[in-house]
């Protein structure tokens, strides 16, 4: 069974969206193996995204992702990175297909609502990053 990292971004909070991203990973037949809504500071968001750090993009995505509270959860299911990437959508909300999370709540490509890992290596920095084994089911 395949782990992924979620993230229901600092919008998605704010807006009230954590229900409704939920009640689609509940629906969509993953399991929600870990969850904790957390703040994080300027420089864990650096951390979390120094992959990012050369691009032009990065300060204004850690000022955003370190702005407000997120959910972090870790999904499992048979291909859980593919399918929660599909259930995303494509990260240019413009361009999600119909129905996908970003397509139906992202208001811009930054606040796009949702993050997902988009491989079995970025799955596991990523769920390491925010989960220690005791908080792991």
């Amino acid at each position: 069974m395949e782990q992924t990292l979620a993230i229901v971004k600092p919008d998605g909070v704010a807006r009230g969206l954590i229900g409704q991203v939920l009640a689609r990973i509940e629906e969509k037949k993953l399991t929600i193996k870990a969850m904790k809504l957390i703040h994080m500071t300027q420089a864990q968001a650096e951390g979390f995204y120094a992959v990012h750090k050369e691009r032009p993009f990065f300060g204004s995505l850690t000022d955003f992702m370190s702005s407000g509270p997120a959910l972090v959860m870790i999904l499992a299911g048979d291909h859980a990175i593919a399918h929660w990437r599909e259930m995303m959508g494509a990260t240019n909300y413009k361009e999600a297909a119909e129905g996908t999370i970003r397509s139906d709540y992202a208001t811009d490509i930054e606040k796009n609502v949702v993050h997902g890992s988009d491989a079995p290596e970025t799955a596991a920095f990523e769920t390491g990053y925010f989960f220690n084994a005791f908080e792991r089911v």
